[in-house]
């Protein structure tokens, strides 16, 4: 058996991964605030199991706690393999840096570095103590790799990501392990994150205008097609290099 975690998994290119794992045949736990009861259908299609945890990734004590519940059992069936996705992330707070509130801060790098980081902790001990063959990607961004006036949050947290990425993808080559840690950058898709980015004050946000631009021209892509090529990859284990930083550019 494969088994599967999905954070963010309510809507946009979490919903997709997971619906994709599940036509692949992967057990999928899905992660979010809210549920998803379409893919409770995509699994009695193909007939592996879904279940929904919820949970606020704002709030470290019980984001700690979701994540031994569910290792816990994953890992407890003697699965072949197991992957995880840290898809959830937050834009906001967006606008110069110092005026940004302290609070809303910190929520975003709790939502956005911290629970992912404790995420993959869990399921790589877990992996380890058990010898199972385990899969870890975080959703990262492009702006993890140049400054955007108006992100410093975003870009901060996702560039810490990607330094997390390789850091941890360095220790599972040097212990030995059969884990392996990436990033995946899919670029500017058609998702509720572009709806509130296009929605962004010009004085708090200079590039509002060309996000804009990519809705008016069709530049979006599609949740399904980027959460296909995200799916190929962690699914050829074999071809996958250990703390890459995959671009879904290099695939569309």
């Amino acid at each position: 058996m494969r088994f599967a975690v999905v954070t963010g998994v309510s809507k946009g290119l979490g919903e997709s991964a997971a619906k994709l794992l599940l036509e692949s045949g992967v057990h999928v736990i899905g992660i979010s605030r809210r549920s998803n009861n379409s893919l409770n259908d995509y699994a009695k299609t193909n007939n592996v199991t879904y279940q929904h945890y919820a949970c606020d990734l704002g709030d470290i004590d019980r984001t700690e706690q979701t994540a031994n519940e569910i290792s816990e059992s994953v890992f407890s069936q003697d699965p072949e393999t197991v992957y995880l996705i840290n898809n959830a992330a937050v834009l906001e707070p967006v606008d110069q840096s110092m005026n940004l509130p302290s609070d809303d801060l910190a929520y975003h790098i709790q939502v956005n570095t911290i629970a992912p980081m404790v995420m993959m902790n869990v399921f790589l001990k877990q992996a380890a103590e058990t010898d199972v063959q385990f899969i870890g990607t975080t959703i990262t961004s492009g702006a993890a790799e140049r400054p955007v006036y108006g992100w410093s949050a975003y870009c901060t947290s996702k560039a810490s990501m990607n330094m997390f990425t390789t850091t941890a993808a360095l220790e599972q080559q040097e212990l030995g392990t059969e884990s392996k840690v990436i990033a995946f950058s899919p670029g500017v898709m058609d998702t509720d994150m572009q709806e509130k980015i296009r929605s962004s004050d010009a004085d708090a946000f200079k590039d509002v205008d060309d996000f804009r631009e990519y809705k008016w021209k069709n530049l979006l892509k599609d949740t399904d097609v980027v959460g296909g090529v995200l799916v190929d990859i962690l699914t050829d284990e074999a071809a996958i290099t250990n703390g890459k930083i995959y671009y879904v550019k290099d695939y569309l």
